[in-house]
């Protein structure tokens, strides 16, 4: 059930619930039912991008097949992200990097390696700020149009998948990432790498979580996500893993 769906179940509830109070002396907290109801359904939507309730974001790959897309959000760290292409490089195997705008600035050159050595590269808003969703759709616009504008000037080319900061959506996100033409991209698989303390502990739920079509949201800001790449990888290929782009 998505945004639109959810205000016209509560446009037909509400009255309802209304007609039961005025007409047949119903309590009157049972007005708070389908008002409970919407609050919950627009949380949930908002923080769980795989309910696509705001915006349609693709969440997996569009297989069954063994193959798997590993995505690197909050770069570029001018440490951790050369650390993670170089373990890219000696597997050969494509990932797709969603960049902050203000990260560019000093690591264009990194910029221009993930695209020379077949990766792709996503908008990740400018700032990443933490009140990023409580912005007008003009202001969200307007730092992804930076970003794009910073990415474009350096690659030479047009960026066309954004990732929301922290996979929030609401109603002037759908409406930032439908203007701006680009498709939004979620997960399957949080490996949660940032709140990660302990390296073994993170590599077994990539494991244990690691399905067919899985698009795996992992970040290039984090130490530990490259202690444990290498594991991960070795452990994938061996249970017959392809490692793919968002685009093959």
């Amino acid at each position: 059930m998505n945004f639109r769906s959810q205000l016209i179940l509560f446009a037909i509830s509400f009255p309802t619930a209304a007609l039961f109070v005025l007409a047949f002396g119903m309590p009157w907290w049972f007005l708070l039912l389908p008002i409970g109801f919407l609050v919950f359904h627009l949380v949930m939507g908002a923080i769980h991008i795989q309910r696509n309730f705001f915006i349609v974001s693709q969440n997996a790959l569009t297989t069954q097949e063994t193959k798997i897309c590993l995505t690197f959000d909050d770069g570029i760290h001018p440490s951790w992200t050369p650390k993670i292409l170089d373990i890219l490089l000696q597997f050969r195997i494509p990932a797709v990097f969603f960049i902050i705008g203000k990260n560019i600035a000093g690591n264009e050159l990194i910029l221009e390696r993930m695209v020379n050595e077949g990766h792709e590269v996503g908008n990740h808003s400018h700032h990443h700020s933490f009140w990023f969703d409580l912005k007008s759709s003009a202001a969200m616009g307007e730092e992804m149009k930076h970003t794009n504008q910073k990415i474009e000037a350096i690659l030479g080319r047009p960026c066309t998948i954004f990732r929301p900061p922290y996979g929030v959506t609401n109603p002037n996100l759908a409406r930032a990432v439908q203007q701006s033409g680009m498709r939004s991209i979620g997960w399957s698989l949080r490996s949660m790498d940032t709140v990660a303390k302990d390296a073994d502990n993170l590599l077994q739920k990539l494991k244990s979580e690691t399905k067919p079509g899985a698009i795996v949201l992992l970040h290039d800001r984090c130490q530990i996500t490259t202690e444990v790449l290498t594991d991960y990888i070795e452990h994938c290929l061996s249970e017959g893993y392809t490692f793919v782009s968002l685009t093959e």
